[in-house]
């Protein structure tokens, strides 16, 4: 009998103790939104940088490297931002090779132990960001190799997740056939405008030309994705005897992750996976969203498990405008919802994480229920057998947890505009107005001078 309770007390903290490292910490963020608002760039970076160790563990290194690399990038500091953007890039790319030979195997794991090896956005959106560092540190032909490394991505996005899905469907406890999602982002007006200025700017037309005409395909093929109005590109490859000015404006904050708590209830052969939701009468029923037959269970058992889903962070910007010596030239226009391509492209793995889960949720629970049998022959006393039950019950949940890691400071919107104006040095700066047509900000870029050669090109963001 004492061997009984010592055994219990031990396995229970073992699994209440490895319950902190299944569970996605966020508390490296407290207060860091009002730090952006103010545009404390540095006291942000200083924050999330004393998080490294603690709140960004090993497992959570490009996770660490993308947040830091972008904050950098808003603070000036482009050397170091591709320094830190790129070796995010690398641990994403060696997770992924990593993760691919041990699918089969780390089936039952939750995704909270494993390393985190990027969502697709931001694996993409990186090298936005490392060419627009390029460009600042005036590193053109750098800029193009990040440009290419775009469209190189995209095209293996679907790829990616298949391959992880027949790694998954070699398990042993595999029970229903994985199948990643469709890619339906092969291609981004965002990466192929920056292309198509860049090759402008080399005098490569033809290039230009090929790049504009793919930039307008985005709209004719993707329309789930570029469902607001084409930018007016009409005259971008036009000559002229005027300067041409591009500006690049970001706004809002892309997606947080939030979790989704959802019940398995079993017949034999046969899992119901439901919500439950409120009825008139302020019962709970069980709202059933899925039905996956499950060879070798049982009817009657009854599990919970959690589902990380993607959620916007809404923003109140309404529209951002270019002045020129104190004067309005023109009004920015979308050519990316970053925030849509997150939603899009988590899609693609989205079944995997769905059934991954469940598999797992399936097998932990009944794992679970034969230990508490074997228990309930061994422990004679009701009250302590019980307690045994629902401790067990709580262990359970609590190393089950939704992997709600995802970058925080890649832009929800990318707009864009270009200008003409004289040779010389003007006054520029950007208004960001809120929906209601107030202004929230003003960007004051001071007195530029502007080349008559080459790419004159400046950015602008706003976060909240």
């Amino acid at each position: 009998m004492f061997k009984v309770k010592i055994s219990f007390i031990v396995i229970t903290f073992f699994l209440l103790s490895c319950a902190g490292t299944m569970k996605s910490s966020k508390e490296q963020f407290t207060g860091i939104d009002s730090k952006l608002v103010t545009r404390d760039y540095s006291g942000a970076i200083s924050q999330i940088e004393s998080a490294k160790g603690k709140f960004y563990k090993e497992k959570e290194q490009a996770l660490y490297y993308l947040d830091i690399g972008m904050l950098y990038h808003y603070n000036n500091e482009f050397k170091k931002s591709n320094e830190m953007l790129s070796k995010a890039e690398q641990a994403i790319d060696e997770l992924y090779t990593k993760s691919i030979s041990r699918a089969a195997a780390s089936m039952l794991l939750n995704d909270n132990v494993l390393e985190y090896s990027g969502e697709d956005y931001e694996d993409i959106y990186l090298n936005v960001f490392k060419a627009m560092n390029y460009l600042e540190l005036d590193l053109f032909d750098d800029a193009f190799v990040e440009v290419r490394r775009i469209n190189e991505k995209l095209s293996l996005l679907e790829q990616k997740h298949t391959k992880m899905a027949d790694q998954f469907n070699l398990s042993k406890d595999k029970q229903k056939e994985f199948k990643a999602g469709k890619n339906k982002f092969h291609n981004s007006a965002l990466g192929r405008y920056l292309s198509m200025l860049l090759y402008r700017a080399e005098g490569k037309m033809d290039d230009a030309r090929i790049d504009l005409d793919k930039l307008k395909d985005a709209w004719k093929l993707q329309s789930q994705i570029y469902n607001f109005k084409q930018p007016n590109l009409d005259n971008c490859l036009e000559k002229t005897n005027k300067v041409k000015v591009n500006f690049f404006c970001f706004t809002g904050r892309a997606p947080d992750k939030k979790a989704n708590t959802l019940y398995i209830h079993t017949e034999k052969n046969l899992i119901v996976i439901g919500t439950t939701k409120e009825n008139p009468k302020g019962k709970q029923n069980l709202e059933t969203l899925d039905l996956i037959p499950w060879q070798g269970v049982a009817k009657g058992y009854h599990f919970k498990f959690q589902l990380p889903f993607m959620k916007e962070r809404k923003s109140n910007i309404g529209k951002v405008k270019i002045i020129v010596d104190g004067q309005t030239v023109k009004e920015l226009e979308m050519i990316e919802d970053i925030e849509k391509v997150a939603f899009e492209t988590y899609k693609i793995k989205e079944p995997l994480i769905y059934l991954k889960t469940i598999t797992r949720t399936v097998a932990k629970g009944l794992f679970a229920t034969k230990r508490k049998q074997e228990m309930e022959k061994k422990i004679e006393n009701p009250l302590l057998g019980f307690a045994a039950r629902l401790a067990t019950d709580v262990a359970v949940d609590a190393t089950e947890n939704a992997d709600l890691r995802i970058s925080r400071f890649f832009p929800a919107k990318a707009l864009i505009g270009e200008i003409e104006l004289t040779p010389g040095v003007h006054n520029i700066k950007i208004e960001y107005y809120s929906t209601k047509g107030t202004i929230l900000f003003v960007d004051d870029l001071g007195n530029r001078e502007l080349k008559t050669k080459g790419l004159n090109l400046f950015e602008s963001y706003y976060l909240n």
